[in-house]
């Protein structure tokens, strides 16, 4: 694909503590050089599209904006990471973003595109990327239509547990912070009448950084290599349950939402 966007960010001692802030965390404990935690580099995805290319549902894309496909709805699918090294706060980073592909195929519930979008970080100065991340989209043009009944899963449910709410002010900062004005995640009209959603539904990428903080913090895991599904929306003020569990060099981290629907699995390797 010939689109791409080619921009310098700066991994600032300002915004690494506001995300902390944002995870309750401690602010005052970091400092310009330490390592940036893995999975806090959305700040350097962040969308700059300018309102007047703004999609109607008001998501920028964050990178690049998505084509225009006259799809209605934007679903994350899912995403990988491949770190190969470590970002430090105050960091001078080059962000290089791309569509790689976008595949259009007829469903029975409506025409659906598939867009890939790549993002190679590399430090100011650095012929090799620290990081790469693909993201996949699904373009949709059917609204939500609630499954008839939560499933299992895919196995029983680890000894590992944590449970988390995220509510309408955690939705509200994530997305500040990435600069993600997507209404679902900000408008509960829009979310219930235009879509179809029972409720704001929480960022896809706000729950990827709820499961690496826990593997992080909780867990004393870390990761080089990390694959993320989406499997089913969760909402806003519902209680998420999160796993882990380590198997051979990987740790496999679920969600599960307030029904017993999996709704994310991550596999991440040490």
């Amino acid at each position: 694909m010939d689109q791409i966007a080619v921009r310098m960010e700066t991994c600032s001692l300002t915004m690494v503590r506001r995300i902390a802030a944002m995870l309750d965390q401690e602010t005052d404990a970091w400092a310009d050089g330490d390592v940036l935690p893995r999975g806090w580099h959305f700040i350097l995805l962040g969308a700059d599209t300018r309102r007047s290319l703004i999609r109607d549902d008001g998501f920028p894309g964050l990178g690049i904006p998505l084509p225009d496909l006259g799809l209605p709805r934007v679903v994350l699918g899912g995403r990988t990471m491949l770190c190969h090294g470590d970002i430090r706060v105050g960091d001078t980073v080059r962000r290089e973003s791309r569509i790689d592909n976008v595949t259009e195929k007829n469903t029975p519930n409506g025409r659906t595109a598939i867009v890939t979008v790549s993002h190679v970080l590399s430090l100011a100065g650095a012929v090799r990327p620290v990081l790469e991340e693909t993201q996949t989209y699904l373009m949709l043009s059917a609204r939500y239509a609630a499954p008839a009944e939560a499933t299992a899963g895919d196995g029983a449910r680890p000894a590992a547990t944590k449970q988390v709410v995220p509510d309408e002010l955690l939705l509200f900062q994530y997305s500040a912070l990435g600069f993600n004005s997507h209404r679902v995640h900000l408008n509960r009209q829009f979310a219930h009448d235009s879509e179809g959603l029972p409720d704001l539904v929480v960022n896809g990428g706000l729950m990827l950084l709820l499961v690496t903080e826990y593997l992080r913090t909780e867990l004393g895991g870390s990761f080089t290599r990390l694959t993320a599904r989406h499997l089913a929306p969760l909402f806003c003020d519902r209680p998420v349950l999160l796993s882990g569990e380590r198997q051979g060099d990987n740790w496999i981290l679920r969600t599960w939402d307030d029904t017993g629907r999996l709704a994310l699995k991550v596999t991440a390797t040490v």
